[in-house]
């Protein structure tokens, strides 16, 4: 039987993230979110969540749709964010494609990435222009809570 110490482990969702430049945005049938981490959720954690995001009819659901879009925000803290595909056979190909707004300037990026967002950098908007396959989502800051 499965056993492990919650103090250490998260298994499921705790909606803690509050002011996101996404929320309320998606559906469950465009994306679901996983897991989500902070300082309230295991005391002296950093920010971290994941999401699976799903194929669908995109860009029909983002466009210029500003309910489908995560906006541009900026943080105190540095940021990772990242997209990856899904497709074992081309663990490179984002299988899809996603504009990323970084600093003003337009990212364009079919690619499985890691981006790195320096403290005070905005980002955004960011916009699902294509999903073939699911992408798995996460993003992970050195702040205790998100803060946009």
């Amino acid at each position: 039987m499965a056993k492990w110490d919650k103090k250490y482990f998260v298994t499921e969702l705790r909606d803690v993230v509050e002011g996101a430049p996404w929320s309320p945005v998606y559906t469950d049938d465009e994306a679901r979110r996983v897991l989500s981490l902070d300082g309230d959720v295991i005391k002296g954690a950093f920010y971290m969540e994941t999401a699976w995001f799903l194929p669908g009819d995109w860009p029909e659901k983002t466009g210029s749709r500003k309910d489908r879009t995560i906006g541009a925000h900026t943080h105190n803290y540095d940021e990772v964010i990242a997209w990856v595909g899904t497709d074992p056979d081309d663990r490179y190909s984002l299988n899809g494609e996603i504009e990323f707004w970084i600093d003003g300037k337009q990212n364009v990026i079919d690619k499985s990435f890691l981006a790195f967002i320096p403290a005070g950098v905005e980002h955004g908007p960011i916009n699902m222009r294509r999903i073939d396959k699911p992408m798995f989502h996460f993003t992970a800051g050195m702040g205790k809570k998100y803060r946009s």
